[in-house]
């Protein structure tokens, strides 16, 4: 494996909020080789703010110093995605790796045009779908290669979840619903996860079609979406998205059928799984996730650059899962 950077991976966040309070930044002091040295975020007294309570030695509230700091040589972009192609743009043109949240962009346009960008500097795209590293996902892959379910049929996505009013409300801080700054709406935000997730199981959907709408009014963006999709190896599947239902209708599930069996899990959940198979007992397997539910998949980001490992999600997958999801709701491009 060819290393890219030869020195310790020196993190620098462009848009430190929620998402790296637990999730994600603080991983990258526990990482061998690894270190955050530097956060940004426009809002001077929550960077300062977030800096102290985490250690961060440096802070920034501009973009541009950020990733001209000489000392950072690895940038992740943790802001909505409306800020994922500019900042992207930004970390490229002064060579440095870049990590980015998911969804990768709003369309599969920018996606693409992400690639193009990181291609021509020459630095590598990493992308936040931390759940191609958990270990109860790891598992379940490891049982449909194996053939525990013989061959893999069909795949049914089903979530639903209520609409909850307060959060309507604070339209300006909930980025999640509007489409100029997310992409889309919930599905944008929470489908993409299992969209990756099936990629990663099964290879690229090759084909994807769907409908969409706006039933509840609540916001601007689509609340339901309903599609089926086929991946390159022949598996056939169907999805269902609904952001405003009731509380007795609220699930999420996926459910993998194959010859010999199913395996049913929650996206969103604890690390468990269900394997059913004929003439067996049902099966029950649980797993401890991780305190620092990223920390699995920046470690592969890490490895990956310092040429003692691979990165399972990168710049090319992850736009294969804006792809579908423009296809899902209409898009197409």
């Amino acid at each position: 494996m060819k290393k890219i950077i030869d020195s310790n991976i020196h993190w620098g966040v462009l848009g430190v909020g929620n998402v790296c309070e637990i999730k994600s930044a603080p991983a990258m002091n526990l990482i061998p080789n690894s270190r955050l040295v530097a956060v940004m975020r426009r809002n001077e007294e929550k960077v300062k703010d977030y800096a102290k309570r985490h250690h961060v030695p440096k802070w920034y509230t501009s973009a541009e110093e950020l990733v001209n700091d000489p000392e950072v040589n690895a940038i992740y972009i943790a802001t909505p995605p409306h800020m994922h192609l500019p900042y992207t743009k930004l970390a490229a043109a002064v060579g440095k790796a870049v990590y980015v949240e998911k969804p990768m962009g709003r369309t599969h346009d920018e996606c693409k045009e992400m690639i193009a960008v990181c291609e021509k500097a020459g630095v590598p795209l990493y992308v936040a779908y931390y759940r191609r590293a958990l270990p109860h996902f790891l598992k379940i892959k490891k049982f449909i290669e194996e053939g525990a379910l013989g061959d893999v049929r069909t795949v049914h996505i089903n979530l639903k979840q209520v609409l909850i009013p307060e959060l309507v409300a604070k339209m300006g801080d909930n980025w999640r619903i509007h489409p100029e700054i997310a992409g889309g709406g919930y599905f944008f935000d929470l489908a993409s996860h299992q969209l990756d997730l099936l990629d990663f199981f099964f290879g690229p959907i090759v084909q994807a079609n769907g409908f969409s709408a706006n039933q509840a009014k609540s916001y601007q963006a689509e609340d339901i979406v309903g599609g089926s999709f086929v991946s390159e190896n022949g598996v056939l599947g169907t999805g269902n998205w609904c952001f405003t239902t009731s509380k007795t209708s609220e699930i999420d599930e996926i459910i993998i059928y194959g010859s010999k069996g199913k395996i049913s899990f929650e996206t969103f959940g604890k690390g468990e799984f269900v394997l059913e198979k004929d003439g067996q007992e049902t099966m029950h397997f649980q797993v401890d996730l991780p305190h620092h539910i990223q920390e699995p998949l920046i470690k592969t980001v890490v490895e990956d650059l310092l040429g003692s490992g691979e990165c399972m999600s990168t710049g090319t997958s992850a736009a294969r899962t804006n792809w579908v999801m423009d296809r899902l709701v209409y898009r197409r491009g």
